[in-house]
């Protein structure tokens, strides 16, 4: 069983995104998927920080530090992007205008209930951004992840017992192991990497999955 790596998990993401959609990649791991969307079909990704038609990271050395996403990475814009203001974004977001967010999560429950935002550790440093505006505003909500935590603890689970970005919101989750599709039936899973089946995948996650099948 070969894990798929953080690229792999983001080139899975872009082929499930279809022409014509407006599309949101959050902070961290989500950035990826701009550098694998298809070229033959026409996608729009916006920013948060008020962009909309932004590209695939510059080459080394390319990089124009005032133009970046909300990541603060170095972005390009497509022929045709154009900037707003930051609260006009968010009205996008909140709106109803993304077709599809994604995100990166802590934990992610069968229901698609999300929590991504604060693991609720003393000290920890709470990062909200626009994961809730997201979360609630997007037609669909994509979760890339690694299923397991270093200590091997499953991200997928029953009940999220970290605080808690949106109810019942995510619909598909991209992790190294497989793509599982959660919602009011459960979780289901779509695909797996070669080497693992459906009992192991059972296993290392302690949730009860359904197969696609």
């Amino acid at each position: 069983m070969k894990r798929l790596s953080r690229d792999q998990i983001a080139a899975r993401v872009a082929q499930d995104i279809p022409e014509g959609a407006y599309v949101n990649l959050g902070i961290g791991l989500p950035t990826k998927v701009a550098n694998y969307l298809p070229t033959d079909r026409d996608i729009f990704l916006q920013s948060e920080n008020g962009l909309l038609g932004m590209g695939p990271a510059p080459a080394p050395g390319d990089e124009d530090w005032e133009l970046i996403n909300a990541g603060k990475q170095a972005v390009t814009l497509l022929a045709g992007g154009c900037f707003f203001h930051h609260a006009d974004s968010f009205a996008m977001m909140r709106g109803g205008h993304i077709d599809i967010c994604v995100l990166g999560a802590f934990q992610v429950s069968v229901k698609g209930d999300l929590a991504n935002w604060h693991t609720g550790e003393a000290g920890a440093i709470p990062a909200v951004g626009g994961a809730m505006d997201l979360a609630i505003g997007a037609k669909q909500t994509f979760v890339m992840m690694d299923l397991l935590t270093k200590q091997g603890e499953s991200k997928l689970v029953d009940l999220c017992t970290y605080p808690l970005t949106g109810l019942g919101c995510v619909s598909r989750i991209y992790s190294d192991l497989a793509v599982i599709d959660v919602g009011p039936f459960g979780a289901r899973v779509v695909e797996m990497v070669d080497g693992l089946a459906i009992d192991e995948l059972r296993r290392l996650t302690g949730v009860a999955i359904d197969s696609a099948a």
